[in-house]
């Protein structure tokens, strides 16, 4: 048995003192008897919360998603480090054989005890996506959904993957979607050009998440002088639909942040890093890529070599709870629901997301600065 005592345990929209109790892996007991234990943690004086859920990353610490076995349990790790004690690897647009050769891997890593159960399931972006909106994704490998080619992927690898981004404009007859749904993957629109009417009937079947909202998404066209929807107006239209943020303080300002708050509540947003491999090492002037795409490190994000675009974020998931709290003024319980619970439910995790009786004891402790101080994966000390 052990016992973590704080005098700022997050539950849901409460900070309070008390006790959480952790045997075989799972929270026992949240309460505020103090009870004997074999081990003791007291972290007075530090937030105390369920683990971090990100749902979109592409790697870290250096470390690549598409690349070996080894390269996925460090890059897994070294997230883990910093609260993020759930995990959806993220693979970029490419070819096919290589997206696929990239979930294998996964696979395989996600059942290495090194990774402490921390992989949910792959995310796949792409490679299903509008040209126009490609934004660091590998143009060459850029196409409209291939019935031959995705549906032997689902048969084969439905069990390690949880989501698919793609562009419902593309998706002639929502063949693409009703695939996604049949084998219980969360689809989500992605790099896209798609117009209200494409985003109805996504909707209709099973599409109700924006991938990284105002990265790469729709907004207001005309069309010989009648105006028409994008995702970004949708995604504040549909009451149902929820958006990611990538809330690294650079893809989105805060008072953009402010607004997205005010108008989805924080019950429809998801806190994703989008972060590449060089998440957490932010020196000026590194370079790097990520599936055919370079990039480079600068003002703290990666940027396409021409800096015509941001390729993806350097951070890592305390820093979104950082910049909600400090930068955007977002309530420390809030902030950390939009990157635990909401998560959560979106993948339909119903282990994690929450600190309470029966659920994983995925538990970590930080400061006012959120800098990390310790991490439990499963009840584990890993930090």
């Amino acid at each position: 048995m052990k016992k973590i005592k704080s005098n700022k345990i997050i539950l849901s929209n409460i900070v309070t003192g008390g006790y959480i109790y952790v045997e075989d892996g799972k929270i026992v007991e949240i309460s505020n008897v103090n009870k004997e234990a074999d081990e003791e943690y007291d972290l007075t004086g530090y937030y105390v919360s369920t683990g971090f859920i990100d749902i979109h990353t592409h790697g870290g610490g250096g470390y690549h998603f598409e690349y070996d076995v080894d390269n996925i349990i460090a890059a897994c790790n070294f997230h883990l480090e910093h609260g993020t004690t759930t995990i959806f690897p993220t693979i970029s647009a490419d070819k096919i054989e290589n997206m696929v050769k990239s979930v294998e891997n996964i696979g395989i890593a996600k059942n290495d005890p090194r990774v402490l159960n921390t992989i949910a399931g792959v995310h796949l972006e792409g490679p299903y996506f509008s040209k126009n909106q490609a934004g660091a994704q590998y143009p060459d490998a850029i196409t409209a959904p291939i019935e031959a080619d995705y549906i032997p992927i689902l048969e084969k690898y439905s069990h390690l993957i949880s989501r698919w981004s793609y562009a419902p404009e593309l998706d002639e007859g929502a063949k693409f979607a009703k695939a996604l749904k049949k084998y219980g993957i969360v689809a989500s629109m992605a790099h896209t050009d798609a117009i209200y009417g494409d985003i109805v009937t996504a909707m209709e079947n099973n599409c109700k998440l924006v991938t990284h909202l105002y990265s790469c998404t729709s907004t207001v066209t005309r069309d010989h002088g009648f105006r028409r929807l994008g995702v970004i107006e949708c995604a504040y239209l549909f009451d149902d639909m929820d958006v990611e943020i990538i809330c690294d303080g650079k893809h989105l300002p805060p008072e953009l942040i402010r607004l997205i708050y005010k108008l989805k509540g924080s019950n429809r947003i998801a806190l994703i890093t989008d972060s590449i491999a060089l998440a957490g090492i932010d020196e000026e002037g590194a370079n790097g890529n990520t599936a055919n795409t370079q990039y480079i490190i600068e003002d703290g994000v990666a940027k396409l070599p021409d800096r015509s675009a941001f390729a993806g974020s350097i951070a890592t998931t305390n820093r979104l709870v950082r910049v909600m709290t400090k930068e955007v003024n977002i309530p420390i319980t809030e902030a950390v629901k939009m990157i635990t619970e909401i998560p959560a439910r979106i993948m339909h995790i119903e282990n994690k997301g929450k600190l309470a009786v029966e659920m994983d004891a995925d538990i970590v402790a930080f400061d006012e600065n959120i800098e990390i101080k310790n991490v439990f994966a499963m009840g584990k000390l890993v930090k």
